[in-house]
């Protein structure tokens, strides 16, 4: 499909909602990066005294073998960290001119190597979100469908609209399909400056010369100015590019047209051969990190190529261009007149994030679709296992132990919890870091949009577990040991969201959740009483265990008002004032546990604390780190 018209939504005198800032330039100059280098501990480049300048309507190609700088360059090109605890010089300038961060976010849009997308969401969806939280409440309805139709038209999706992104379970659009619709939805709000990086990752020869291809036509129709890392592009695919830059050691080793890449290295000695593909023969020609039996490619031939740059009139040309286009800005000949275009406030954002993770809940299965038929069958086992307890002495430890159980392990199986929430909050990183949103609204609605899903599951699991154990046989004992197994869970689902946000490795977080939920089970109340405690466990842990709370909540609500045989011979284990009937009053057993009566509203009241502080400690560990 050609893209011969510009998708821009035009402004007029009452409306003015998208970006349609003149920028005819972006330069740099200069830029480095240094890093303590662990090993020698002495400082290290990572890119070193990168010059180079694009305009309006240009491609530009980032290339250069693996470790040369490129992700690096482009991040701190679109303003991003360069690296953990690396120091940046030289300066980027819009139209000649050194403007602000936000000023800069308003002006451009980056799109990372990982689609960040949703499988589980239609690419129209995929774009409606995409236009929620990115363009402010006074963009009507109509307008936002208008763009949305719009971009489906300009990137040839509109066939694939109503399809799915795609999810490891149900298949979806193909790979070149979802780089586009990953581009369309950074260009909701019409950027000027669009970073890309590898946008033709994982991708065959056919579907990365489509995708570039549309980037091309993109960058032509609406005057935009793309910057493209890239690795090994088939020969097609790389004269689509208008210039390419050249990276070796962070180092430039080449910055201009690419139609006269094959020119300039055949006057500095490094003749491309014919029939060969002039994007792998220039990367395999500054790559030092190999030697070659034949064409020995070693570090002194990269130093070599380094310095024929900075000695060239192509370089020497370049920093008389960025200079002159600087010296023209202090003069006053150019300007940048920026919207200022707003954002939609914290309760609308909310409200999306949660209309998007309620689609996602009820239609990707691995949310909540697997953890609910999961805790269906632990309530199948242990309804089966503590089948139909009797009123007698000889079944209060196994009431007891059917309690921690259900308790225990319930909140032990929130794990499962864990891939799910790391999906979630990678796409928050990716959407923070495009300035969509802070941690504020993903923290509330994660947290909304799992009360519905925890209270069914606690529901579906009691009306099995509960009655099948025969517990105390009253609606309000019922319903209380529903609540306590909600809190429980929700509880356990926020100790998760804290640990997974703030170690965001599968593994390690798996481990420190159930570690975690280990030391609760070890400290609350059942394994040792918290009578006999060890002083340090009980008052370092014990009063900190959302599971003790849980555990002695339903311990009261299922002995506190039941009575329960004695043993033959009138021998009864507990001792209580219906001795002499050669009954045990269940009060008996809670005082064995140091269990009062009479304070449930203080246990919840604590529960709900402990949840609030875990939210609270994830929204600070969100708020501070920024990957």
């Amino acid at each position: 499909m050609a893209m011969a018209h510009s998708f821009d939504i035009e402004r007029n005198e009452s409306h003015q909602y998208f970006r349609n800032d003149a920028v005819q330039g972006f330069a740099w100059r200069d830029l480095t990066v240094t890093v303590k280098d662990r090993s020698s501990k002495q400082p290290r480049d990572l890119i070193h005294g990168i010059t180079g300048s694009v305009q309006q309507g240009e491609l530009v190609a980032l290339m250069g073998p693996s470790g040369c700088g490129k992700t690096t360059l482009l991040n701190v090109l679109a303003r991003r960290s360069a690296s953990s605890g690396a120091k940046t010089t030289g300066a980027c300038y819009v139209n000649g001119a050194e403007i602000d961060n936000g000023t800069f976010g308003r002006l451009s849009s980056y799109v990372e190597q990982e689609d960040a997308l949703i499988g589980s969401l239609t690419v129209r969806e995929t774009l409606k979100f995409a236009a929620d939280l990115a363009l402010p409440g006074t963009v009507t309805k109509s307008q936002r469908k208008e763009r949305i139709e719009s971009l489906l038209q300009a990137f040839g999706i509109q066939n694939q609209a109503s399809s799915l992104v795609g999810t490891p379970i149900r298949k979806g659009i193909s790979g070149g399909q979802k780089r586009r619709v990953s581009v369309a939805s950074q260009l909701m709000t019409s950027p000027k400056i669009l970073f890309l990086d590898e946008p033709t990752s994982g991708l065959d020869s056919t579907a990365s010369y489509e995708v570039v291809s549309y980037i091309k036509k993109l960058a032509v129709a609406n005057n935009l100015i793309i910057i493209a890392s890239i690795h090994q592009p088939s020969s097609l695919t790389f004269q689509l590019f208008d210039k390419l830059l050249l990276l070796s050691g962070g180092k430039t080793c080449y910055y201009g047209a690419v139609a006269d890449v094959p020119a300039y290295f055949q006057e500095i000695g490094h003749a491309i051969p014919a029939n060969t593909n002039p994007a792998e023969f220039i990367l395999d020609l500054v790559s030092s990190d190999f030697i070659g039996s034949n064409q020995e490619t070693t570090e002194e031939q990269v130093k070599q190529i380094h310095r024929s740059w900075s000695l060239s009139s192509n370089g020497t040309l370049l920093s008389r261009q960025v200079s002159q286009m600087l010296t023209a800005s202090e003069k006053g000949a150019s300007t940048i007149d920026v919207e200022q275009l707003g954002h939609p406030g914290t309760l609308s954002v909310t409200l999306s994030l949660l209309h998007r993770l309620f689609i996602k809940s009820y239609r990707d299965v691995v949310a909540y679709g697997i953890r609910i038929v999961m805790y269906l069958g632990l309530a199948i086992m242990m309804g089966t296992v503590w089948l139909r307890l009797h009123t007698q002495e000889a079944y209060i430890q196994p009431f007891i132990n059917a309690i921690f159980f259900g308790s225990a392990f319930m909140s032990f199986m929130a794990v499962a919890y864990v891939p799910a929430f790391l999906e979630d909050r990678a796409t928050f990183i990716r959407e923070r870091a495009n300035g969509l949103y802070g941690a504020l609204p993903f923290i509330l609605s994660n947290f909304i949009i799992g009360l519905p899903f925890l209270f069914l599951i606690s529901l579906l699991f009691s009306i099995i577990s509960y009655w099948l154990s025969n517990f105390n046989p009253t609606a309000a004992s019922f319903f209380t040991w529903v609540m306590w197994l909600f809190l429980d869970l929700v509880a356990a689902e926020s100790l998760v969201v804290f640990m997974t946000s703030l170690f965001p490795n599968f593994v390690i977080s798996l481990a420190l959740v159930a570690f975690s939920n280990g030391l609760w089970m070890s400290v609350g109340g059942f394994l040792v009483t918290p009578t006999i405690l060890n002083p340090f466990w009980k008052y370092v842990f014990h009063y900190i265990d959302y599971q003790a709370y849980v555990f002695q909540g339903m311990m009261v609500n299922e002995f506190q008002d039941r009575i329960y045989d004695c043993a033959s011979g009138c021998t009864c284990m507990y001792q209580t004032d219906l001795a002499t009937e050669c009954k045990i009053r269940g009060s008996g057993v809670l005082h064995e546990y140091g269990y009062a009566t009479g304070r449930t509203g203080k246990w919840v009241g604590i529960l709900i604390g402990i949840i609030a502080v875990y939210r609270l400690f994830a929204f600070m560990v969100l708020s501070v780190k920024k990957t």
